[in-house]
């Protein structure tokens, strides 16, 4: 505090780079240069001073006053060695300090998946004083140049939408303590899930529907590829989430996932029907054999299979087999456009839903 008002300290960040984006420890990395500006009365300038600044021995941090900055969603700061020491001290003629460091900071990120993979993520980067409440000490971003974001950073999954500044003073039982925040925002890169997920997926579907054109008597080969593909997709499905934290809500993976798998068990469903529809007549057809035996065919019968007394012969197991393999037939007539133009209308929902949010 100087002169009854608080001493206020004046922060530049250059942010060399950003990456380690861990989805399942919710953290990022970040590399930084950062500035601290602040003046004290109370130091003496020496006498054949005449240049703009002088660079002081980074010692005389032992012995001079400095901010008691600290970075309060850090879970990691590294201070770079390398090959000397990355920071230095400048004092400047109007008993200005500038003390400038280079730091790796391994931040946390409260990340939501709702609509993962098409989500968009605010991290942030907050300063903040350990010890000095806004009555003694404020933190705030320079007027020229507070932030300079290097424009070769490159993430593998995200694109960096924004970078801005903002304050994140808070109160806490024991007073009001200066804050400043850096806000990161990613938007997620959909290239890798378009190959790696949805595409794969995709096509795992459709594979399911080739059972609709091999013949309902080929049960091992219609039940071995419908199995196959849940089995598949099940796999699929656990290694989109590998990367992922265990949370409680449902994901947009998850939707897309789980409407997949639905159509591949129903491709499975559709075959049981089928197989129901041809074999109703296996069951039933000792009975009409016996019943066709105990009937007099007469040589000269009436085309309608009508008996004298009026009643007709029932038809040949050869007809009513026909007839049942020909509905069997047409449940797969109908699956081969009713299962394509659902899943179309799937994807058109889900596609215009997520990407419309993001």
């Amino acid at each position: 505090m100087m002169d009854g008002k608080p001493t206020v300290v004046s922060f530049h960040v250059t942010v060399l780079s950003l990456d380690s984006i861990d989805e399942g420890s919710m953290t990022y990395v970040a590399d930084i240069f950062m500035s601290q500006t602040w003046r004290d009365h109370r130091l003496r300038l020496p006498r054949n001073m005449t240049a703009k600044y002088r660079l002081l021995p980074v010692s005389w941090l032992q012995r001079m006053w400095r901010p008691d900055t600290f970075f309060k969603n850090a879970k990691g700061v590294t201070f770079q060695e390398m090959t000397i020491p990355n920071h230095y001290i400048w004092l400047y003629a109007d008993r200005r300090i500038l003390y400038m460091v280079k730091l790796t900071l391994l931040l946390s990120c409260a990340m939501k998946f709702e609509t993962y993979p098409h989500d968009t993520q605010i991290c942030t980067m907050k300063i903040e004083s350990i010890s000095y409440t806004t009555d003694d000490l404020v933190f705030a971003w320079e007027d020229e140049v507070p932030l300079v974001v290097d424009e070769s950073i490159e993430l593998p999954q995200h694109n960096l939408v924004s970078t801005t500044m903002g304050d994140c003073t808070q109160l806490y039982s024991t007073g009001n303590f200066t804050c400043i925040q850096l806000v990161f925002t990613l938007k997620r890169r959909l290239g890798y899930y378009m190959f790696h997920t949805y595409i794969p997926t995709c096509l795992i579907v459709i594979m399911s529907w080739i059972s609709f054109w091999i013949k309902p008597e080929a049960v091992p080969a219609r039940v071995t590829l419908c199995v196959t593909s849940l089995l598949t997709l099940s796999t699929q499905h656990a290694q989109s989430q590998k990367s992922l934290p265990p949370v409680s809500y449902i994901k947009a993976i998850d939707i897309f996932m789980s409407s997949c798998t639905v159509f591949v068990f129903a491709s499975l469903m559709e075959y049981a029907l089928v197989n129901i529809l041809m074999g109703e007549t296996e069951g039933d057809e000792g009975a009409r054999r016996r019943s066709i035996r105990g009937v007099v065919i007469s040589p000269r019968m009436p085309e309608n299979n009508a008996m004298p007394n009026g009643t007709k012969l029932p038809k040949p197991p050869e007809t009513i087999a026909g007839e049942c393999r020909q509905r069997a037939m047409l449940v797969d007539k109908i699956s081969r456009i009713v299962f394509p133009t659902s899943f179309v209308l799937l994807n058109c929902i889900y596609w215009s839903l997520y990407i419309d949010s993001s």
